[in-house]
């Protein structure tokens, strides 16, 4: 097919298992089937991927990249301190997540989505570990003379506390925001201070 590359064959792929997932087909679909929703062999979809399970690492990533460019968008130009930032970034994920059709599909066990869920939570570290560098270089660029090893450790503990309350919300999303701003605030304040 002209004007087929390698790249939007891959993104067709992956735009055929998210349909799957959020249809909740996912479970019983076979590769052959999504390789035909997106219009390639089986074996292109096999070349591409390997398996299944490497083909929702795949969408999973993806997905992840999205929120995090989204979340980025947000934190585009504010003005405040590193705590306030990281509660941006967090109201923005857990908003993203809760309109978010895959995310629904996941965390739905009336579809179980195929057995999905531990890509948010035993098998989340690509997830965690993307998340964690962008506010790590978001709060290194805005505010460099912060400790990289605090900041690193703040990073990751808010990553986990967000993809928490993600798979498990239990309060509103300002609410939830408002306590992660207020940890970051104790944790960092000491490092900023030191840094006046």
């Amino acid at each position: 097919m002209p004007g087929v590359t390698e790249s939007t064959t891959r993104e067709a792929l992956l735009d055929a298992a998210y349909d799957a997932i959020v249809a909740g087909t996912w479970q019983k679909a076979r590769m052959a089937d999504v390789a035909g929703a997106a219009g390639v062999s089986r074996q292109t979809l096999y070349n591409s991927f390997g398996s299944k399970d490497a083909l929702a690492q795949a969408l999973t990533l993806r997905e992840a990249e999205r929120f995090l460019d989204t979340v980025d968008e947000a934190l585009t130009g504010h003005e405040g301190t590193p705590a306030e930032a990281v509660g941006v970034a967090t109201a923005t994920a857990l908003r993203l997540a809760a309109d978010n059709p895959l995310v629904k599909a996941v965390l739905t066990d009336d579809t179980d989505a195929g057995g999905l869920l531990p890509f948010l939570t035993t098998r989340a570290t690509p997830i965690l570990d993307a998340a964690q560098a962008r506010i790590v270089e978001h709060v290194h660029e805005d505010w460099p003379d912060l400790d990289p090893a605090e900041v690193d450790a703040v990073a990751e503990t808010v990553v986990r506390l967000t993809v928490s309350y993600l798979v498990l919300p239990t309060d509103a999303v300002d609410l939830v925001a408002q306590r992660v701003t207020l940890l970051v605030d104790r944790l960092l304040a000491p490092a900023s201070r030191r840094n006046l």
